[in-house]
């Protein structure tokens, strides 16, 4: 198998950016339109895993969270019916949210403004078993401890930013997936107590 885990520029929920791609907190997890590269190597079974984008050296980058591959749709036609929830649409802020960029007609969502349309529908995911850091308490100690997590996985001892550890991208191992999965759910309990 084989997971991933990869920076998601410009997002950073606990800084009210939000991440739209891959959509975690959702009843149904989904991830549709960013790394298209990563949704075309995965199968079903493996993690993909996203950290926040830099705000600053003044904000700490976490591992927001990750989901496990439950299915696998060859475009984000086969999932416009099916997860209307995901459709493309604008928050009470005016945020863009959704991660379906197609209209009814299978067109470009005009309130989609990246390129590379094609590329960017195909393989649509659909997940299971999410874990995420969403409480404030939650994402504090993600902030404060992710570094040190993903330095002990992939064995950096010497890191102190994300992008020492990760950069944009790494490949996880199952081993290596599994322990990035239960160091989240001990933040979540932590935060919990």
């Amino acid at each position: 198998m084989s997971s991933y885990i990869f920076v998601s520029p410009g997002s950073d929920p606990g800084m009210g950016r939000p991440l739209v791609d891959p959509a975690l907190s959702s009843p149904r997890p989904t991830m549709g339109t960013c790394r298209p590269d990563l949704r075309r190597l995965v199968k079903l079974g493996d993690q993909i895993f996203v950290v926040s984008g830099s705000m600053g050296r003044m904000v700490s980058q976490y591992v927001i969270g990750g989901l496990e591959i439950h299915d696998k749709l060859p475009n984000q036609m086969a999932a416009f019916q099916r997860y209307p929830e995901h459709q493309i649409h604008l928050n009470e802020a005016g945020q863009r949210l959704g991660n379906i960029i197609v209209t009814a007609d299978g067109a470009h969502d005009p309130r989609d403004d990246h390129g590379n349309f094609d590329r960017r529908i195909q393989n649509y995911l659909v997940g299971k078993n999410p874990v995420v850091l969403e409480t404030e308490r939650e994402v504090a100690l993600g902030r404060e401890h992710s570094v040190e997590i993903l330095s002990h996985i992939f064995e950096k001892p010497a890191a102190r930013r994300v992008k020492d550890v990760i950069g944009r991208m790494r490949k996880l191992s199952d081993e290596q997936a599994g322990r990035l999965r239960e160091a989240l759910m001990q933040i979540k309990a932590e935060a919990g107590r």
